[in-house]
């Protein structure tokens, strides 16, 4: 009685500590940051000067006199799908994490890690936060056309 006493308090001890060292899982739910000023986040856009690699509506982007920007990563615009609040958070903290698309890999990166600067030193939560709306206010959801399809039969 004894050793099944010893095992099941062993077994028991086992499951409450491996719980421990399970990572918490990488949600986003419940992650919000404050709602941001476009019009800083414009200024703001200028200031960390993103016009140097990225190209936005009515922001010219910024090169040297009488060059061609070596890097130019269109945001804003029409699309289909907008990207989220949070993919946007995670593109500026974490640019790493996926790289653009519809651009030679080479171009946007080097041994597999983003060209971007990495501003979590640099820039604050308020800055942070001014510059996704700014952003995201450039993003024009098109509407889903249904395909005409005719009618068969009788």
């Amino acid at each position: 009685m004894a050793k099944s006493v010893f095992w099941l308090l062993m077994t028991a001890a086992l499951l409450v500590t491996s719980g421990c060292a399970t990572p918490p899982p990488k949600s986003g739910k419940g992650f919000t940051l404050p709602e941001g000023d476009a019009q800083a986040g414009k200024e703001n856009y200028i200031r960390f000067q993103c016009n140097a690699c990225h190209t936005i509506d009515e922001i010219d982007q910024q090169t040297a006199p009488g060059e061609e920007s070596e890097l130019s990563i269109a945001l804003g615009g029409e699309v289909t799908r907008i990207q989220t609040y949070g993919e946007l958070v995670t593109s500026i903290i974490n640019p790493s994490h996926r790289l653009a698309k519809d651009y030679p890999v080479d171009e946007v990166s080097v041994g597999g890690q983003s060209k971007m600067k990495v501003y979590n030193d640099v820039m604050t939560v308020t800055e942070l936060t001014d510059l996704i709306a700014f952003v995201q206010s450039k993003y024009e959801l098109l509407e889903y056309e249904l395909t005409d399809y005719p009618l068969y039969g009788p």
